[in-house]
Formats: C-alpha cells, structure tokens, sequence
C-alpha cells in the first residue's frame, strides 16, 4: 500500500479508493497518538524538501505543512509567486520543470484549480493542493478526521454543510464522503448549490460506493437529527466584489445558537477557519459547548504528515 502511494499527486480526493483514504486516515491517527506521546520528530522524510506555493495567504495551511515537514525531519521551503519567475511571466509548465529538479514535493496554494493540474502534469514530484477555487482536499481530510475522533464512522452519521455548497471545502467534502460511502447534506439557497463537474464526479463515485447526497434548502430542516454541523465563509478570496450579494443571499443560514439546538444534543459545530464571526456563525456557536474548531485546525498537522509521509518519495 505504501509503495502504492509514493509519488501520487494530491489533487482531489476523489482520486483515491476508500482503502486508501482509510489507511491515510490511519496513518494520521497514528502520527498523532506518537506525538501524544511525546514523539515529537518522526524522521521518515529526513533530507526530503518540500516548496510551498502559494498564490493566496494562510494561516493554518502555510504554518501546519511546513511544521508536518519540520516534524517529519524534513525542510519546507517557504515560495511566494510574487518573488518568483512565475510572478514575472515564466510558464507553469516550465515552474513545474524546475522545481521538481529541486524539491521532493509541492505545496501549492492557488486561486485557479487549472494551475494546480499544470504543475502535477509537469512535475515529476508529487503535487499538493493547499486549496485551489474548486477544491481543498487536505481539509476535507482533516475534516473527516476529525468527525471519526468526535462521533465515529461517518457512515453512520448525519452530516450537514449549511451556507455556500459550492465552495472548496464543501466540493472536497462531499467528494471524500462519496468515496468513503457516506452521505452529506448540504443547505444551501438556489444558486449556490456545488459545482455541475464535482456533482457529476460524486455521482460517478456514489454509483459504486453507494454514497448520497441531499439538497435542503430549509437549514432548520437540514440540520434537525444532525450529528454534524459545518459551515464555512460566504466571502472566499477571490470573490470580494460579490460580498454584498452573497451575505444578502445566505443570511439566512447562519449557523447560530437557535440552529443548533435543532441537531441532537450532542452534535458537533465544525468550521475550517477562518471564520467571520456575526455572518455564517455566532460567537456563542464557534467558542460554545459544540465547537470542534480548535482540534478541527491542529489536526490538519496530523493529516498532513500522513499525506506526506505516504506520498514523497
């Protein structure tokens, strides 16, 4: 299985089997029981490189790849693509060439998900997508991490996305549950349903896997009997000049106190961060008794060593 692994690109995760998210998952797990443990360093990557490219800032991606890498043994190398060539002109593809010369992986972090299947189309190193415009597979992830930690198998939960279904995390989401065969709920008003590409790949996926999806455009409705509730931003980068149109449009799905009390008593909130306090989620959700967010965010540390770890050669 692992020898499996080196090498792939991690684009989507719906390019990988259920066996295979499961055994990162365990990998994950495993990781995060020895740093528990005070295994602080678990050299596997000693020597290896890794480039961070990044196109939009972070917080939480930049900060937990490169101490995954530290902690692997490796070295993350910080490449903004304004200080790069690629800032100046040079092509992907040639970027691409390049860097794989240098580094044993990439990070990337893009606005346009096209760029990130440049750079795994010409690099001979393992692509990483840190979050491009359609996707954020490391999150998602992370995210169904988390929910195996706090509930147990996704399975066998009721799992809802209230706010915008057509943003990254929500498409990386629905396409993990689709390969792991389970089911997502998604309340979003009309327009902001996901993406036609990433519906008809879950559709494809859940014909095998047995998955499902259900659209609810009520959030009180969506969310009553959930184990899981999750929202996201209504304003990603990128999307500033559509602001007041979509915080117009997805006021009503804000995830507040009155909309929890809908799930079962002892559902979880999740956010991926960063979270714009008083729009998609109030400040009694997020700091309250059903917020996961903290352990959500340290645990894309977790799983991001397993993807590593099992991808670079």
């Amino acid at each position: 299985m692992v020898r499996f692994l080196k090498g792939r690109d991690f684009i989507s995760l719906a390019d990988y089997t259920a066996e295979e998210l499961w055994f990162m998952l365990e990998t994950a797990k495993m990781f995060k029981t020895r740093y528990y443990s005070g295994e602080y360093i678990i050299p596997v990557l000693r020597g290896r490189s890794l480039g961070l490219l990044f196109e939009k800032p972070s917080t939480r991606t930049r900060i937990s790849f490169e101490l995954a890498m530290i902690q692997l043994g490796g070295h993350a190398m910080y490449l903004s693509a304004r200080d790069l060539q690629l800032g100046r002109g040079e092509t992907i593809a040639d970027t691409a060439r390049v860097l794989s010369r240098y580094l044993d992986g990439i990070m990337a972090r893009v606005y346009e998900h096209e760029k990130l299947l440049e750079l795994a189309e010409y690099s001979d190193k393992p692509v990483i997508n840190g979050l491009s415009d359609l996707l954020h597979p490391a999150q998602a992830l992370a995210d169904i991490f988390t929910i195996l930690e706090k509930k147990g198998d996704p399975r066998r939960l009721k799992i809802v996305f209230v706010g915008d279904g057509g943003d990254n995390v929500a498409h990386s989401l629905l396409l993990g549950l689709g390969v792991l065969g389970a089911k997502l709920v998604i309340s979003s008003p009309k327009g902001y349903d996901p993406a036609k590409t990433v519906l008809e790949k879950f559709n494809e996926i859940a014909s095998i896997t047995g998955a499902d999806l259900e659209i609810e455009r009520d959030p009180f409705e969506a969310v009553k009997g959930a184990d899981v509730v999750y929202t996201d931003v209504w304003v990603s980068m990128g999307q500033e000049a559509e602001r007041e149109k979509r915080v117009r449009d997805l006021r009503s799905y804000q995830v507040n106190s009155k909309l929890m009390k809908m799930a079962k008593p002892d559902a979880i909130f999740m956010h991926c961060l960063p979270a714009h306090r008083g729009e998609e989620v109030t400040d009694d959700v997020i700091d309250g008794p059903w917020s996961v967010v903290w352990d959500q965010a340290e645990n894309r540390l977790h799983v991001q060593k397993a993807i590593l770890a099992l991808l670079i050669r």
